[in-house]
């Protein structure tokens, strides 16, 4: 049910949305003077304010693209890291273990001995 209602709020905002684009291209098609530099051409007003919006977009999306893959590789090698000290530990903690276990039977051994000094 909440679906429905969200979809048919997104129709709505997307049906305004156009409307909007509409009546502002219908306002604006008055033609400007673009300098490219080496060519100077006329276009409607509309379509240089919204090619300009949709290169900027573009950019922007590449740019968001590239720092993404960038930090996703930086999370593959710092997880790569992560896995490689955390086999460094699981190691050092039965190391550990083993040490624990030779220290506490050379105790006894030394108990042992002791006693049988006396």
């Amino acid at each position: 049910m909440k679906s429905d209602t969200k979809i048919q709020w997104n129709l709505l905002l997307g049906l305004l949305f156009a409307i909007i684009i509409a009546t502002f291209a219908v306002i604006n098609v008055e033609p400007v003077e673009v300098n490219y530099l080496v060519a100077k051409a006329q276009w409607p007003l509309v379509l240089v304010i919204l090619g300009s919006a949709l290169l900027g977009a573009a950019v922007s999306g590449l740019i968001a693209i590239v720092k993404s893959t960038k930090l996703h590789h930086r999370v593959k090698i710092h997880h790569k890291e992560m896995e490689a000290k955390e086999q460094t530990i699981a190691l050092l903690e039965k190391e550990i273990v083993e040490l624990k276990k030779q220290a506490v039977s050379a105790l006894i051994k030394k108990e042992d001995h002791t006693k049988t000094l006396d």
